[in-house]
């Protein structure tokens, strides 16, 4: 049991990777790690698509973000997993956002840096919503929801604060 809160005392988000690949038993653990989070009334409505750095795709994601950036909003991480849910399930969202804090967490148990990415939201359900739904392998009536970079990391930042009694009630 302490070895999880030793967990959730180091894991941050890593925004540098080091070039080195992921070797793919690590990927699917990773995605196994989301696969095993609880969904409402265990309806498991999500898919994960494993995207490389180097894939086309995600270079025409960060052009839509933003053509002018200077950095890139994968932050080079070898690879992207982006969850994609049954856009008719009242708790897709909430599901999604389970699944990806397993694959947060789980990144940091196997000594990885990941990332959760949220800012892609808008592209990837705008006016190119079912380009990028087809690119990206979402099954039929399946959406973007959330996803999360990973790789190794490079650089880390200290952990944030957190004030227990201003941020808790407890009856």
């Amino acid at each position: 049991m302490s070895d999880f809160f030793k967990v959730l005392e180091n894991r941050n988000s890593v925004r540098k990777y080091s070039d080195r690949p992921l070797p793919e038993d690590l990927c699917r653990k990773l995605v196994e790690a989301g696969l095993r989070a609880p969904t409402a009334v265990n309806k498991q409505e999500l898919h994960f698509t494993v995207v490389k750095n180097d894939d086309p795709v995600q270079a025409e994601i960060q052009n839509d973000l933003n053509p002018d950036a200077q950095t890139s909003f994968f932050y080079n991480a070898p690879v992207t997993i982006y969850i994609s849910g049954n856009e008719s399930f009242k708790w897709t969202a909430v599901d999604a956002g389970i699944a990806v804090e397993n694959i947060h967490l789980a990144a940091e148990a196997l000594g990885l840096g990941s990332v959760i990415l949220g800012c892609m939201k808008d592209v990837l359900n705008g006016e190119k919503k079912e380009e990028y739904a087809r690119k990206l392998d979402f099954p039929e009536g399946y959406g973007y929801q959330i996803a999360i970079a990973a790789g190794y990391a490079e650089a880390t930042k200290e952990q944030h604060s957190f004030d227990f009694e201003k941020n808790v009630t407890m009856f």
